[in-house]
């Protein structure tokens, strides 16, 4: 097993975003186009996949106090540096979101469902005169796959332009990992080398603290942790994990202005994957050590999944995914070995399979509550050495095989689904 390779697979998943990275990845590709352009841009048109207008049409865009898709394009465009990938609203000031709103009150962006098979779907034609600039971006968030200017193609990424499912390289890194390579890999690699996970523990923690100081969203995570405070929920591991997740979801999709700590693809992934592990080595004293290789396993196991589901996927990634991987870090946290991390997997599995994904929204604080004290509860069981059977469901024998079957309800049995859920949330 090659650990620099698995180290590097980290620092790539493992990155800042700011802002709901569906609507940042939008606007990323309208930044793009935007550079290529000499006057500024007047129009944009969007052809986007089904998964990425589900997921951007309800959001809140950092420093904007608004929501949606067209006025992440058209900031994007106005003032947005594609060089900055995920953060590409860094560096926006209210003068630039005033431009933005006129351009979206003017009806300058149009957005179309786009006529193709991927899942991760974004083409953004920016127009300014007689000029055109249109970027496309495929498979991962920032994985621009085609730049064109007025007819011309400036650059194409041959690797990816046709590729059927996730980039070949991420494939190859997917097919090395498994739950039993993660852990050893986790639990034995040098502590320097996964110590810069704890960078986002802290930044993912102010954003779950900014939840808590002021009223975003559902005020989810504030109102819980009000009750523990009152007495009416306890102050256990299993409440403070899911007041401090909500927390950050409540931030984070109501237009926080602080960045987040994305994993594999997701802002909301990453808060799921790391704000449960926090809370629970808040509450069980954890070293800094045994923080970042539980962090590791979290956020490898969300990845490994995800590899399988995909980017976007039908199922909810930070339900179905991320809270697995937390519970497998919350079992080691717990002195649980590596058969008691299958058994975690499996319970998890048995658990939150069926879990939805109907886009990005204020209510994924729900979501992200109730899919961390199943993880909660599952690692407890774990480490006490109960696992669900394998004559349950579509759980096996092997939490690896358990993955894929999950995968295989998403992928094959799911197909039509994001459809009917597009549809019903447009008819609103």
């Amino acid at each position: 097993m090659n650990y620099n390779e698995i180290t590097e697979l980290l620092k790539v998943e493992v990155v800042p975003a700011l802002g709901c990275t569906e609507p940042i990845a939008i606007a990323m590709a309208t930044a793009k186009g935007a550079s290529y352009l000499k006057n500024g841009v007047e129009k944009i048109e969007l052809f986007l996949s089904t998964n990425i207008i589900k997921n951007a049409m309800s959001v809140g865009i950092p420093g904007t106090g608004a929501n949606g898709i067209d006025i992440a394009a058209a900031l994007g465009a106005v003032a947005g540096n594609a060089d900055l990938k995920l953060e590409v609203l860094r560096d926006c000031n209210q003068e630039d979101v005033a431009k933005a709103k006129k351009m979206v009150a003017d009806k300058k962006v149009s957005v179309q469902k786009a006529d193709r098979t991927e899942k991760l779907y974004i083409e953004a034609i920016c127009i300014s005169g007689d000029e055109k600039a249109r970027v496309v971006i495929k498979y991962k968030h920032t994985n621009i796959t085609l730049v064109e200017v007025n007819g011309e193609i400036i650059y194409a990424n041959e690797d990816t332009l046709d590729a059927p499912t996730e980039d070949s390289k991420n494939n190859k890194k997917k097919l090395e990992l498994s739950v039993a390579k993660i852990y050893e890999y986790a639990t034995t690699v040098s502590f320097e080398d996964i110590k810069f996970l704890l960078d986002g523990a802290e930044m993912n923690s102010k954003v779950a603290e900014e939840g808590l100081k002021k009223e975003y969203g559902l005020k989810i995570g504030k109102t819980l942790m009000e009750q523990i405070d009152k007495g009416i929920l306890s102050d256990d591991i299993m409440s403070f994990t899911m007041a401090f997740t909500a927390a950050g979801s409540d931030a984070r999709m109501s237009g926080c202005p602080l960045p987040v700590m994305s994993s594999a693809g997701s802002g909301n992934q990453g808060l799921t994957a790391i704000l449960p592990v926090v809370a629970v080595s808040k509450k069980l004293e954890c070293s800094d050590e045994t923080l970042a290789r539980a962090l590791a396993i979290s956020h490898l196991t969300t990845y490994y999944i995800k590899s399988f589901l995909g980017r976007l996927s039908a199922l909810c990634g930070c339900g179905v995914a991320a809270s697995i991987g937390a519970s497998s870090a919350m079992t080691y946290m717990m002195g649980g070995k590596l058969e008691n991390v299958c058994y975690t997997i499996k319970n998890m599995i048995g658990d939150v399979s069926g879990m939805i994904c109907d886009g990005a929204k204020p209510g994924c604080a729900l979501k992200l509550s109730t899919a961390v004290s199943s993880s909660v509860k599952s690692a407890i069981l774990a480490a006490h050495g109960i696992e669900i059977s394998d004559k349950d469901g579509i759980v096996s024998k092997e939490a690896d095989d358990s993955i894929r079957n999950l995968a295989t309800i998403a992928n094959n049995g799911m197909t039509n689904c994001d459809n009917v859920i597009l549809d019903i949330m447009i008819c609103k």
